[in-house]
């Protein structure tokens, strides 16, 4: 895995036993979380945000049940396996309905890294229509074809859940959890939430545009194809992810201070 490095938090020491690569990653992930809350994308102490551990089999890292996401640091974080057991020693546990979707994810898709779940207003709302989310606007049109929708089935917390979970995200990279939230996964936790804004920008556009009523302007199916490829491909191939998330982190370092 390429790890980009990103700058170190001052006043907080790396434990010997951590290698530099999952050290990275816990700052980064760490990063995710109070980015997502400056965002203003959280839901109270719900929600999760996993990321691989590299160069392990399955671990992956994980938050604090009961922390405000503006508490995570890098040190905090869990580490489980891909039963949710920890493979550290924690004060804390972790939220056992992140385990059926990150779990599973993790355990089949060996191209994603990190996933993201949130279920803002906009997108708890677009999710909740039966056409789900639309390709009109500016956003909508870089996700076409690439959005797999789930049927709701109550609280993601069951094993058995898991098969048709992946069978509902094929071999995308967004899950509509219908009449629930998002999921998005990625190689990386910046491509995650560079993927996520994206998504997170076409429902509001899509709430907003329906509330003003009267007729869209649709977008031709060809032209929407066309941004989404271009998207991927720039997820892939550019470095825009990275510097999204780097000049985020540096605004919300600037605006609010955080505990490492």
């Amino acid at each position: 895995m390429n790890i980009q490095p990103i700058a170190m938090p001052a006043g907080i020491e790396k434990p010997s036993h951590c290698s530099d690569e999952e050290w990275q990653q816990r700052v980064k992930l760490a990063y995710c979380y109070h980015l997502v809350d400056f965002f203003g994308w959280t839901e109270s102490i719900f929600n999760h945000i996993s990321a691989r551990v590299p160069d392990t089999d399955g671990h992956y890292l994980v938050n604090p049940f009961g922390l405000n996401y503006t508490e995570v640091t890098p040190l905090n974080l869990l580490k489980v396996d891909l039963d949710g057991n920890k493979v550290e020693e924690s004060e804390y546990s972790a939220n056992p309905a992140g385990f059926a979707l990150h779990s599973a994810v993790h355990g089949a898709r060996e191209d994603i890294h990190c996933m993201l779940h949130t279920h803002t207003i906009p997108i708890s709302a677009v999710v909740q229509k039966t056409n789900g989310f639309g390709h009109h606007d500016f956003y909508g049109a870089q996700l076409y074809g690439r959005i797999g929708y789930h049927e709701f089935e109550g609280i993601t917390l069951f094993e058995d859940e898991k098969k048709r979970m992946l069978e509902s995200l094929g071999d995308k990279h967004i899950l509509v959890l219908r009449n629930h939230g998002i999921a998005v996964g990625e190689s990386s936790i910046e491509k995650a939430i560079f993927l996520l804004w994206t998504v997170q920008r076409a429902a509001e556009n899509q709430c907003a545009a329906g509330a003003l009523g009267g007729d869209d302007v649709e977008i031709d199916t060809e032209i929407s194809q066309k941004c989404a490829n271009l998207t991927a491909q720039l997820i892939r191939e550019s470095g825009f992810a990275n510097e999204f998330f780097t000049a985020m982190v540096r605004k919300m370092k600037t605006e609010r201070p955080l505990p490492f």
